[in-house]
């Protein structure tokens, strides 16, 4: 992770102000943006059986699995032997975004782009596969490219290849928490004089080593129903289901995108905050709605302003316990629409708050709330609005992402919509600033 000192004076506000520009997304339910959010908002999920090796029995057996995804359709044969799947999703995750986007990265200064994303798996059935090479034919049959492919940051390099970015990049690694971390160190990068980076999460674990790994954790869970296998804030409630993909966006400085002629923007990163748990044992509350604070705060909201919170979700207990009184302790008994679409897709780790992120821009885009699926015995006493089962249509001006890692971490993202964004509306030109 790069550290960067604060800036000593202010820059203007539409050199300040971080848009949404673009948006790319590789998820189990949908492949491509409108794709994934189209059967997002229809309640389908992409939670399946793992089909690649028996998992052993009363083990944990389904995965958020993106079928159908062909990397030949997709990208240049070059790059096949030298990348891991995860790094795949990504490359076409990003090409999506920046089409989406409209930006050329060839017509802009090179040193003025950057990749910040995020990955708390690396390229397990890569590096797994020329392991499983070295014991078995010797390492001259192992690939050079095990050198870096396996690696968390492959995604950030690979990307910032084939894109001709190389200004100021970086990989982050915090687990769930790490998908938001990367988005508010890309605000950080652009406040810093860089005028476009390409960040967000994507994950890939699931070759039976990295299948295993994610069992390890202790959160998974073992159910055989992709309908009653990840339930959060549900009586049933028993782990999670992991799952591979997330989302690439394209975040540019509103002066930068109006520079260029960007036809639209989604949305801005207004607010962005991390903080620790204390250890087990210590009587301080765990750092979550601390964060959330935190974020509202460097976002210049309130409570009252916020129109919808996706949650972090965990399906576990007592983690869905501490963060329903993170909420109600923030916003009042029932106070804010919350949400959980990850229901569809499995926790993706670094993958899922870059999708929630994107989800809550198109919440704004199409004013409608989308679902937590099969949640349909919520714990008593849990005084949450949880939009369950159907989407809910409202005005979504302000949302607030919350995400967890292992161990601690804590992170919360605040997102505006274009008609709620902090530059000087005389910089930046209307079409711009709205929906197109």
């Amino acid at each position: 992770m790069t550290i960067t000192a604060p800036d000593t004076a202010p820059a203007p506000a539409a050199t300040r102000t971080a848009v949404v520009t673009g948006i790319g997304v590789a998820a189990p339910n949908g492949l491509g943006t409108e794709e994934w959010w189209s059967a997002t908002l229809r309640g389908e999920s992409g939670i399946r059986p793992v089909t690649d090796h028996d998992p052993a029995p009363g083990r944990a057996s389904l995965i958020g699995l993106i079928p159908g995804f062909e990397a030949t359709d997709h990208l240049p044969g070059r790059l096949l032997p030298q990348t891991d799947r995860v790094t795949r999703l990504a490359l076409v995750a990003s090409d999506w975004a920046l089409a989406d986007s409209g930006a050329d990265p060839a017509a802009l200064p090179e040193y003025g782009m950057g990749v910040v994303t995020s990955n708390a798996t690396g390229g397990f059935e890569f590096t797994h596969r020329e392991i499983r090479k070295l014991w078995t034919r010797g390492p001259q049959h192992v690939s050079v490219y095990e050198s870096f492919a396996w690696f968390y940051a492959a995604n950030t390099g690979q990307l910032s290849i084939r894109h001709g970015m190389r200004g100021p990049s970086s990989v982050l690694i915090a687990e769930q928490a790490g998908g938001l971390d990367a988005l508010g160190h890309a605000r950080r990068v652009l406040r810093k004089g860089s005028s476009l980076v390409l960040t967000g999460g994507v994950e890939s674990a699931f070759d039976p080593w990295g299948f295993v790994s994610h069992i390890a954790g202790g959160r998974v869970s073992r159910s055989d129903r992709p309908d009653s296998a990840y339930l959060p804030f549900d009586a049933r409630a028993s782990g999670h289901v992991p799952g591979e993909g997330g989302a690439i966006l394209v975040v540019e400085t509103a002066a930068a995108a109006a520079g260029r002629g960007a036809g639209r923007v989604y949305g801005e990163i207004a607010g962005y905050a991390a903080t620790f748990d204390p250890p087990p044992g210590a009587s301080a509350p765990p750092g979550l709605a601390r964060a959330a604070r935190l974020a509202m705060a460097d976002a210049g909201v309130t409570p009252e302003d916020v129109d919808v919170v996706f949650a972090d979700a965990a399906a576990v207990p007592s983690l869905d316990a501490a963060e329903a009184a993170a909420i109600e302790e923030l916003f009042g008994p029932y106070g804010v629409p919350v949400t959980a679409p990850k229901t569809m897709t499995g926790r993706l780790a670094a993958g899922g708050p870059a999708l929630d992120t994107a989800a809550a821009l198109l919440a704004m885009r199409d004013s409608v709330l989308p679902p937590t699926v099969n949640v349909e015995r919520p714990v008593p006493g849990r005084r949450i609005d949880l939009v369950r089962g159907e989407p809910r249509g409202t005005r979504v001006e302000v949302a607030l992402v919350l995400a967890r890692g292992h161990h601690g971490f804590n992170s919360a993202l605040v997102v505006l919509a274009p008609n709620r964004m902090t530059a000087d509306p005389a910089g930046v030109p209307a079409a711009v600033r709205h929906h197109t």
